[in-house]
């Protein structure tokens, strides 16, 4: 199958595994395509934020299990930053919700597509479209989420983006976060370093990521501690992700 022909810059790719050859092979297939270009790769889910802080990237593959922070917990600040497939062996049907609920914008299981599958899905994801394979296509559809096939494939399942308003980020996600700020009063700023809080980063990893002091990200920390009546970074993470994923109310 012919490559399709550049039309502009080349669409900018992050990728998140913790498995070296993986994360190695999955560069090289879509840096082999003049129209996809891999510009950063993380092997957990703090250094995906990071990279995706600093490179700005378009469309984000993230695996589910890695060590210290895990896919599931970094991809509401992914989801953020720019739309988000789960690319993992993970086809759990209540992993698959939960990443479903907190972001993703697709969900492919390896050995359930092929290569030209995932360039493909990937592409689809820059331009507004999630994409299923067979695992996740029966939770997307018992979430709510229509779809109907995608015509460059017989094992893929396509959906259009629930909002052509935020390209960049999952509606689902975005929406869910701006029903949860009223409950707690937390600015945009402060949602952002709650997300990175909850993602296992350190203060100082706070700071290069929103490129601000550490001295202000210890504000902003009071700030949310007091809005989030917390006395510990496990405290107020367990409010705010019992909040974010409907298991807790104050």
């Amino acid at each position: 199958m012919p490559d399709q022909a550049l039309s502009g810059p080349p669409l900018r790719v992050l990728v998140a595994d913790d498995n070296p050859v993986v994360r190695a092979g999955l560069a090289a297939l879509l840096n082999a395509h003049p129209d996809i270009e891999v510009v950063a790769q993380a092997s957990n889910g703090a250094e995906a934020i990071t990279s995706a802080t600093r490179q700005r990237p378009e469309v984000i593959l993230l695996d589910v299990r890695m060590p210290g922070t895990d896919g599931l917990t970094a991809l509401p600040p992914l989801a953020r930053l720019a739309p988000v497939m789960m690319l993992t062996y993970s086809r759990e049907r209540e992993v698959v919700a939960e990443a479903l609920r907190l972001g993703a914008s697709g969900y492919l299981v390896h050995g359930e597509f092929t290569a030209d599958e995932l360039i493909t899905a990937v592409r689809d994801l820059r331009d507004g479209m999630a994409t299923f394979t067979s695992s996740a296509v029966d939770v997307s559809d018992s979430l709510g989420v229509s779809y109907e096939p995608n015509q460059h494939s017989s094992h893929l399942q396509s959906v259009m983006a629930q909002s052509s308003q935020a390209p960049a980020a999952n509606a689902a996600g975005l929406h869910r976060r701006g029903h949860n700020r009223p409950q707690y009063g937390l600015s945009s700023r402060e949602v952002e370093v709650m997300d990175l809080i909850a993602a296992g980063m350190s203060n100082q990893q706070i700071a290069a990521t929103c490129f601000i002091s550490e001295k202000t990200v210890k504000n902003h920390i009071n700030r949310i501690f007091a809005k989030l009546h917390s006395s510990s970074r496990s405290e107020a993470i367990a409010h705010w992700l019992g909040t974010a994923r409907g298991g807790w109310n104050r």
